[in-house]
């Protein structure tokens, strides 16, 4: 099992589908549904993140590099979904200063 590629083929079609929605028409799913998915997304990767940790310092077999993954993986998912709320208030505070 390659817990980086599965991990980050996860983020990777996460921003694939936000491209798609931005691009089509109004039959695909709104940037609303996209970003509650991202947020559900980075969350079980938290859970899995924290399971694997869990399991590491009961002495269960896990590698630690397979910790170190998902961990640094749950802590990029998180930075990214920061940076959009960032980048939306940004456009929000934009929107309102122009009237």
């Amino acid at each position: 099992m390659d817990p980086i590629g599965v991990r980050s083929s996860v983020i990777g079609s996460a921003i694939e589908k936000a491209r798609q929605a931005v691009s089509t028409e109004e039959s695909g799913p709104s940037f609303a549904d996209v970003f509650k998915r991202a947020i559900n997304d980075a969350s079980s990767l938290q859970g899995e993140a924290q399971d694997l940790i869990g399991a590491f310092l009961r002495g269960e077999p896990v590698e630690l590099h397979q910790v170190m993954a998902a961990s640094e993986e749950a802590s990029i998912s998180l930075e990214l979904l920061v940076e959009i709320r960032n980048k939306l208030t940004d456009a929000y505070r934009s929107v309102m200063t122009m009237s």
